[in-house]
C-alpha cells in the first residue's frame, strides 16, 4: 500500500465496520461483535452481528506483523465502569516508577491518537498514519476484513512493539473474552467492577456480563478483583482460579481504599495493597468511585511490578492523573461539568459525586444525550434528574443515537421540566443561560456527546 497521510488512515478506518458508532457495512445499526447471549428479553429473535465472535481475523493481522503483542508486558484491564480511569492510574504510577509505558484506550473523546499514547502523550498524527499504513499492508496481505477497532488494536500493538516499551497497558473496548484486545496475554488481568451494561451483546444479568469480562483472565496471570459483590467476586474468583491464575487478589480482603475522602481537587486516600498502607493519597479526581479505581490501579501495578511501590513514588504517580470528561469541570460560570455517565451504574457515581462534593451548587440543569440501548428512565432515575429544574436533550453525533423524543417521554413521565435542542452549541448555552449563579450544569450521557461539547469548550 502506497504511503499514508493522517487523512489516509481516517479514511481507512472509517471505511471499516465501526460497531462503537454503529456504522455497518455503510449501515447503521447496532450489531456486536459477539452474539446477545440467550435471555428472557431477546428469546427469538436472531443473533444481531455479521459474524460468530472469533479473535482470528486480529490473530491473523499480528501474525502478519510478527505477532509484536506476545513481546509485551501487559497489564490488561476490564470492568463495566472505571477501567479507563483505572488504565490513566496505572499508566502513571508505571511511569512515576521509571518504566516506559504505552496505553492502549476506548472510545476516544476528541481525537482518535487519544487511543494510543507513550508515557502519557498520545501518538502523533504521522506516527498514527504510518502505523495504520503498516495494519493496512498486513490486512491486504492477509484477504481479512476487520473491524475498525481490531485494526485500532493491531496497530497500538505494532506501535508498542517498535517502542520497546516496558509495560502496555491495555484497556479492553467491551466485553472481554471476545475482545480484540485479548489475543494478548495479561501478566495481571484486573476487573475494576461488573455492573449492567451492554446487556444487548452479553447478556441480562450482572453474572452474563462477568462470564464475558472473565475471560481476560488467563493461566499463569494475576488476577485482581474490584467487584465486591459476594456473588459475582466469588464466581470471578473460582473462574480464575479454575483457568490457572497464579494469584487472585480481591478487593477489600488484599486490598482497598481504607480511607477515602473529598479533598480540594479530588480525594484524599489511604490505599492498602498485600504488603503496604499508603495515608495520604491524593486523587485529583472527583467521586468517591475514583478512590475505588484507584485501590484497584495501585494494586495491579505492584503485582505487575512484583513488589510495593515507595510512597513518594505513589503520590507523583497519582499527582499525574488526568482523565478528560470524567467529572471534568470545564468552565466556573456556571459550573459546567462533564461526565461521560453512559449507564445507571456511570449515572449514580455522577449524582453521589454531586450531592458529595459539590453541595455548594446544589441547583441542576442536565444536558444529556444517548445512544440507544440504554434504558433511559434507569439513567435519569440513577442521575437525580428530578432535582432539575432543566432537563436539555440533546442527540450525541453518532449514528446509534437514541431518539430525543424517548428521553422526552421518561423526563414527562417524572415531571421533569424538558427541551430539546438538535444543534449542540445551542443546547449548551440553553443549558448555561437557564442556570443560576449557584447552580451546576451537568453535560452527560454518551461519552461521543461530552467529547464534541469538551472539543467545543476546551481549548
Amino acid at each position: 500500500m502506497a504511503f499514508m497521510t493522517y487523512a489516509d488512515a481516517l479514511a481507512y478506518l472509517d471505511a471499516h465496520v465501526n460497531y462503537q458508532t454503529g456504522v455497518v457495512n455503510d449501515r447503521v445499526g447496532t450489531v456486536p461483535w459477539t452474539a446477545p447471549l440467550p435471555s428472557a428479553s431477546n428469546a427469538g429473535l436472531a443473533p444481531r452481528r455479521l459474524d460468530p465472535p472469533s479473535l482470528s481475523r486480529i490473530r491473523t493481522i499480528l501474525a502478519y506483523l510478527g505477532d509484536p503483542q506476545l513481546d509485551l508486558q501487559i497489564l490488561h484491564i476490564t470492568g463495566t465502569n472505571g477501567k479507563g480511569s483505572t488504565a490513566r492510574m496505572a499508566t502513571e504510577l508505571l511511569i512515576a516508577s521509571g518504566l516506559s509505558v504505552g496505553t492502549l484506550i476506548s472510545p476516544h473523546l476528541v481525537t482518535i491518537n487519544e487511543r494510543l499514547s507513550f508515557n502519557g502523550v498520545p501518538i502523533s498524527d504521522e506516527a498514527f498514519a504510518e502505523v495504520i499504513g503498516a495494519v493496512a499492508v498486513a490486512e491486504k496481505t492477509s484477504g481479512e476484513t476487520c473491524s475498525h477497532f481490531e485494526l485500532v488494536t493491531a496497530a497500538a500493538f505494532r506501535w508498542f512493539g517498535d517502542l520497546a516499551v516496558e509495560a502496555a497497558v491495555i484497556e479492553v473496548g467491551a466485553g472481554g473474552r471476545w475482545d480484540a484486545t485479548n489475543v494478548a496475554d495479561g501478566i495481571v488481568a484486573s476487573i475494576t467492577n461488573i455492573a449492567l451494561d451492554h446487556m444487548e451483546w452479553f447478556g441480562d444479568t450482572k453474572l452474563d456480563i462477568a462470564r464475558e469480562k472473565v475471560g481476560i483472565i488467563k493461566p499463569g496471570c494475576i488476577a485482581v478483583i474490584g467487584e465486591t459483590d459476594p456473588e459475582i467476586a466469588s464466581y470471578l474468583q473460582r473462574e480464575a482460579g479454575s483457568v490457572g491464575a497464579s494469584q487472585i487478589l480481591m478487593k477489600g480482603v488484599d486490598f482497598a481504599a481504607d480511607h477515602n475522602q473529598v479533598a480540594v481537587g479530588g480525594r484524599l486516600c489511604t490505599l492498602r495493597t498485600q504488603s503496604t498502607s499508603y495515608p495520604d493519597i491524593v486523587v485529583p479526581m472527583h467521586g468517591a468511585h475514583q478512590g475505588e479505581n484507584a485501590c484497584v490501579a495501585l494494586a495491579s501495578v505492584e503485582a505487575f511490578l512484583g513488589a510495593p511501590l515507595a510512597p513518594d513514588i505513589v503520590r507523583a504517580g497519582f499527582a499525574n492523573v488526568t482523565h478528560a470528561g470524567r467529572m471534568e469541570i470545564v468552565e466556573r460560570n456556571p459550573l459546567t461539568i462533564l461526565d461521560g455517565a453512559h449507564n445507571p451504574a456511570g449515572a449514580a457515581a455522577a449524582a453521589a459525586t454531586l450531592s458529595e462534593e459539590f453541595a455548594a451548587n446544589p441547583g441542576r440543569v442536565i444536558l444529556i444525550g444517548l445512544l440507544t440501548g440504554r434504558d433511559p428512565g434507569d439513567v435519569l432515575d440513577a442521575l437525580e434528574a428530578q432535582r432539575a429544574h432543566l432537563v436539555v436533550v440533546c442527540p450525541p453525533p453518532s449514528p446509534r443515537a437514541m431518539d430525543p423524543e424517548i428521553l422526552v417521554a421518561e423526563c414527562h413521565k417524572r415531571g421533569i421540566p424538558v427541551v430539546v435542542e438538535h444543534d449542540l452549541r445551542k443546547a449548551i448555552t440553553l443549558a448555561q443561560a437557564d442556570a443560576a449563579a449557584d447552580d451546576c450544569v451537568l453535560i452527560t450521557g454518551s461519552l461521543y456527546l461530552v467529547g464534541a461539547v469538551r472539543a467545543m469548550l476546551v481549548q
